[in-house]
Order: structure tokens, then C-alpha cells, then sequence
């Protein structure tokens, strides 16, 4: 069955949102070059709309336990250079009044605000911090996390529809419900972003107890750790186990059914992996296969660059 009848991107760009802003700058340091200077390496129906991701010891941090050491100001100045957008993964879901006075996140804010080219974000669950960004740091604009686990499709739309947000990042559970998502008005799918390679269970009844632990973890604050019961949770991340999820977004579904129905954004999960993982995604969604060999090369022998 079809469902891209009413679509009107028949020659669209799908834009990629990358993990590690902070975490692998120096894979992104190496990569970028590339992708800019030998197109001839990388699919023509992609590009690259953001980079994602916030530096260690951020109050404000979610979804991951940040681990970027790398300089801000480098960070923003590599994203500057080729014209990407960077946002701040600010996606704490227990985030209370006396959070908001930070000086560390307040100051990232004020940095990746104060910019003359492309214009950066903040992916965000809080309604607090929704709130104090909009008012404090309008030359952001707003991305709701994937954190808020929205699985049924009207809350989706009632996100979606929310002027606050740029974009909308659904749960990947719902990325293969084409009848309803084939409803949105056409700029109500310029605003979604589905996720493309999550590896957590499908049936995963503890997705939004997860992302509260990392909430808290980020905050310093104790509590019970929260273990993961699902099948197979000991083995960690595997791209081969994600390929199998029935929420698995292809390069194939990419281009043969998502960009004919009209929709051009798509995240790479990959924050809390190595770096060596997060290649594998660069080089399944963004290469063709036949040069990959060519950008594997030219970052394996950058000695800067610690892969594994």
C-alpha cells in the first residue's frame, strides 16, 4: 500500500540530526571535511540539519549521561564553519525553579544564541524550561524530546501542532503508523522528526523511568538505579539488533516511502555510544557504500581520533 498520494516533495532532501555535538567533536572534525569536500562519497538525496548533544556536568542534560569535554567555543566553531545547526540537549525531565539559575547551561545558552549564521536549538522536555528559554533566549528555537515518550498518535499531533516547537521528535513506536501520519498537513510534517535507529525493546513498558534515572543522575541527585528488564538489555547497543526493530527506519524506507510522503527529518540516535558506532550510522544513512571504505580510511588513520 501507498500513502504518499497528496505528498509534494518528489525531489526532497532528507536532513539528518547527528549524535555528539560535544561527545565526538573530533570524529566531526574529521568527518565534515569530508562530507563538504567529496560530495562524490555521500548520497545526493541527504544532508546533514543539526548536530546535537551538551558537554558533561550539565544540570539541565538529558536522555544521556552527558560525557563531552571538549570547549563550547570550539564546538560552535566548527559548527559555524560548515554552516550546521548545533543544539544544546537540554532534555531534563525533573528540572524545578532553582535549576533554571544555572550558570553553566545559562551561559552555553547565551553563547550558541549569540550567532550570525545558522541558527541553533535546544531539544527540550521541561515545560519549565520551555518556558525561561523562550522568554530568556528567543534566538533559540525549541525541539520537543523524544524523552516525553509519546506512543499515542493524537498526543503526537497535539505536539506537533504546539507553535513553540520547531520540531517534534515522536517515539519510535510510532514511526510506522503511515495511515495517521499521512493526515499532517504538510507543514505539520516539516515539524517531525522520526528516530531512526533505536535499539530499546519495542514492548519496553519503562522508557519514560529511564530517562527520569538520567534526569536525576544529571541533577546529582540519588535514587534507585533503574535496570533495564528488557530482553537482551545486557548485550547493549548493537546497529544489527536495531536493523531488526520493527521501528527501524532504513535508508530504503527513507527514500521509498518517508520522502514521498513528505517528510524530510530523521535523528540518529548514538549520544552514549563510541565513537566507532556512531561511524557505522554516518556511513549506513550518509555513504554510498562503495566509498565507504574511502571515509573509514581517512578517519582511521587521523591519529587524534580514538575510535574504540
Amino acid at each position: 500500500m501507498t500513502y504518499w498520494k497528496t505528498s509534494r516533495k518528489k525531489n526532497s532532501i532528507a536532513y539528518y540530526h547527528l549524535p555528539g555535538l560535544f561527545e565526538f567533536y573530533e570524529l566531526y572534525r574529521m568527518f565534515l571535511p569530508l562530507f563538504r569536500e567529496h560530495r562524490e562519497y555521500f548520497y545526493d538525496w541527504c544532508g546533514i540539519g543539526s548536530i546535537y548533544g551538551a558537554p558533561e556536568d550539565c544540570l539541565w542534560g538529558g536522555g544521556r549521561v552527558e560525557a563531552g569535554e571538549v570547549s563550547p567555543r570550539k564546538v560552535l566553531s566548527l559548527m559555524e564553519e560548515y554552516g550546521i545547526s548545533a543544539r544544546l540537549t537540554f532534555s531534563n525531565s525533573l528540572l524545578r525553579e532553582e535549576h533554571l539559575s544555572d550558570k553553566r547551561c545559562n551561559a552555553l545558552c547565551g553563547m550558541f544564541e549569540k550567532t550570525d549564521g545558522t541558527q541553533n536549538g535546544v531539544i527540550v522536555h521541561s515545560e519549565l524550561l520551555l518556558n525561561y528559554l523562550k522568554k530568556n533566549y528567543p534566538g533559540l528555537y525549541q525541539v520537543s524530546s523524544t524523552t516525553k515518550v509519546l506512543t499515542e498518535f493524537k498526543e503526537c499531533q497535539n505536539e506537533i501542532q504546539r507553535e513553540e516547537f520547531r520540531y517534534v521528535v515522536p517515539d519510535f513506536r510510532l514511526n510506522k503508523a503511515f495511515e495517521k501520519w499521512n493526515t499532517l498537513s504538510e507543514i505539520q510534517k516539516d515539524k517531525v522528526e522520526f528516530l531512526c535507529n533505536e535499539c530499546c525493546s519495542f514492548g519496553c513498558k519503562d522508557r519514560k523511568r529511564c530517562y527520569e534515572d538520567v534526569s536525576r543522575k544529571n541533577l546529582g541527585e540519588a535514587g534507585e538505579e533503574h535496570r533495564c528488564l528488557a530482553p537482551e538489555a545486557q548485550g547493549g547497543y548493537r546497529f544489527s539488533k536495531a536493523m531488526e526493530n520493527p521501528g527501524f527506519i532504513s535508508t530504503e524506507d527513507i527514500q521509498n516511502t518517508y520522502l514521498p510522503m513528505g517528510f524530510t527529518n530523521f535523528k540518529i540516535e548514538g549520544r552514549g555510544l563510541g565513537s566507532a558506532l556512531v561511524l557505522e550510522f554516518l556511513l549506513y544513512y550518509l555513504t554510498k557504500p562503495e566509498y565507504q571504505i574511502h571515509v573509514r580510511e581517512a578517519l582511521y588513520l587521523d591519529n587524534m581520533l580514538d575510535l574504540f
